[in-house]
C-alpha cells in the first residue's frame, strides 16, 4: 500500500486524515484487529473506533462519512437474531441443508446447527425460532450469577482444596470423578480461577489467591504480540541445531545452564548442570548478573574442567547472556538458546534449580552468599542420590565417567 503512515510525535493540525481512514477500514475489511489496524496505519484506538461508527475524520458528532470513503458493512453479530432464527425455520421447511442455510445467513454450519439441535420440539423435531428467541434473550442478561455461588457444596469443596494448595485444574478433574453423576458439581479450572479474580462475585475467600501457585491477587495479562520487545541476545543458535548426542544424553559434556534470581533482580547466582550426570556447579555473581559479569564468571568456571566434558552449553534466552559469543571465543564452548517461554528444554537444569531454592529461598539477597558456601551446597546436591541415575549420586557418576575416560 502506497500511504504515508502518520508520525503521532508530529503535530499536524486538523488535517483530515482521509487516507489513513480509508486503509484503516481496508485492513479491518481484511480481518486485521482493530487494535493492529491502527497501529499499522499510525493513529489512537479511539479514533479508529470512531471511523467505524461512521463518525467524521475530525471527531464531530455522527454524520456521512468523507466522500470516496468506502466504509465496509457492519459485521453480524455474534449472536443470532430473531429473523435470522425465522430464516432458519422457513428454510428447515423447504428441506434446504445446514451448509446451505449456513451460507445464506453468513454464518457458520456449527452455529446453525448448534441452533436446530437446542431448540427443536422435543415430541415433533420440529424448529421453533420464537421460542429460541425468547429464551436466548432470558439468557443474555450480565452479570449472571456464579455457579460456584449458586451451590454450597461446591463452593466449600472449592476452598477446601485450594486451602490444600491444589491448583484450580486438579480441582476440576477430582470433581468430576468424586461426583460423576451430577454435572452441577462440574466446573472448568477457568471458572474457578474468575470466582477468585472477579471483583464484586464473592464467590470464593480472596485470600485463597495465596495459595496458588503464582500467589498472585490479581491476574496478570498476556502481552501482545506487537508490543513485545526484540530480544537483547542477538546472533542466537537455537537448540534445535544443537548435535544430536546431547539429546540422548549419551556423550557426557553438554551442560543446561540459568541464573536463579534474588531480592529485586539485583542479586543472581548462575547454576549449570551436566545432562548425563546431573552434576552441578554453581557460579558466584557477587558483582552482578551483567551479561560481562556472567559471562567472566562462566568463562573461570567451566575453564576447571576437562577438555572432553567441554561440549555444550544450553540456555534461555535471557539478556544475561547477550555476549554469548565472547563467552565461546574464550572457552571453545558452543551456546545453544532454548525457544522463548520452553523450560522443558532445559528440564535438568529447571529441576536442580527448584532443589536449590530450598537453600536460596525466593525474595532473598544472593550476594550475601560466599564463594565457599555455594561450593558447599553444590558439594551437598551433588551427593544425594537419584532415582533417574539409579540412586547413584552425581558425584559417583562424575567420578566414574573420569575414571574410565582416564583408563
Amino acid at each position: 500500500m502506497d500511504f504515508e503512515i502518520r508520525d503521532r510525535s508530529i503535530i499536524r493540525g486538523p488535517k483530515p486524515l482521509t487516507e489513513e481512514r480509508r486503509v484503516y477500514l481496508e485492513l479491518v475489511e481484511q480481518g486485521v484487529s482493530a487494535r493492529e489496524a491502527a497501529r499499522i496505519v499510525g493513529i489512537n484506538l479511539r479514533t479508529g473506533k470512531r471511523w467505524r461508527n461512521g463518525r467524521n475524520p475530525s471527531g464531530g458528532t455522527a454524520g456521512a462519512p468523507p466522500i470516496n470513503v468506502v466504509v465496509p458493512p457492519p459485521r453480524p453479530s455474534r449472536y443470532l437474531r430473531e429473523d435470522e432464527r425465522i430464516h432458519i425455520a422457513d428454510r428447515l421447511r423447504e428441506k434446504a441443508g445446514v451448509r446451505t442455510i449456513a451460507a445464506e445467513l453468513g454464518r457458520s454450519p456449527s452455529t446453525v446447527s448448534r441452533e436446530i439441535r437446542r431448540n427443536r420440539h422435543p415430541g415433533n423435531g420440529q424448529y421453533r425460532p420464537h421460542a429460541a428467541q425468547r429464551r436466548a434473550e432470558h439468557r443474555r442478561p450480565r452479570p449472571r450469577p456464579g455457579k460456584i455461588g449458586q451451590n454450597p457444596e461446591l463452593r466449600d469443596f472449592v476452598q477446601d482444596h485450594l486451602a490444600l494448595r491444589w491448583s484450580p485444574e486438579q480441582i476440576c478433574h477430582a470433581l468430576r470423578r468424586r461426583f460423576p453423576g451430577r454435572p452441577e458439581m462440574h466446573v472448568t479450572h477457568e471458572t474457578i480461577y474468575q470466582a477468585l479474580y472477579v471483583q464484586g462475585r464473592g464467590e470464593l475467600r480472596r485470600e485463597l489467591t495465596r495459595a496458588l501457585r503464582t500467589g498472585r491477587a490479581l491476574r496478570r495479562p498476556h502481552r501482545q504480540a506487537h508490543r513485545r520487545q526484540s530480544r537483547a541476545v542477538k546472533q542466537m543458535v537455537l537448540i534445535s541445531e544443537r548435535p544430536a548426542e546431547a539429546a540422548d544424553r549419551a556423550v557426557p559434556g553438554h551442560w543446561e545452564g540459568d541464573l536463579i534470581i534474588g531480592k529485586d533482580h539485583k542479586s543472581a547466582i548462575g547454576t549449570l548442570v551436566e545432562r548425563t550426570t546431573r552434576y552441578l556447579m554453581l557460579v558466584h555473581l557477587p558483582l552482578g548478573h551483567s551479561a560481562e559479569y556472567t559471562r567472566d564468571a562462566l568463562a573461570a568456571t567451566v575453564k576447571s574442567l576437562p577438555p572432553h566434558l567441554r561440549r555444550s552449553l544450553t540456555w534461555d534466552q535471557g539478556s544475561e547472556m547477550a555476549a554469548h559469543r565472547a563467552f565461546t571465543l574464550a572457552t571453545n564452548i558452543p551456546v545453544y538458546f532454548c525457544h522463548p517461554a520452553s523450560p522443558w528444554q532445559r528440564g535438568s537444569n529447571e529441576n536442580t534449580n527448584g532443589l536449590l531454592r530450598q537453600y536460596f529461598p525466593k525474595g532473598t539477597d544472593l550476594a550475601t552468599h560466599t564463594r565457599a558456601h555455594l561450593d558447599a551446597v553444590a558439594a551437598e546436591l551433588n551427593s544425594r542420590p537419584r532415582k533417574t541415575l539409579g540412586w547413584e549420586t552425581p558425584a559417583e557418576r562424575l567420578h566414574k565417567l573420569l575414571a574410565t575416560t582416564h583408563q
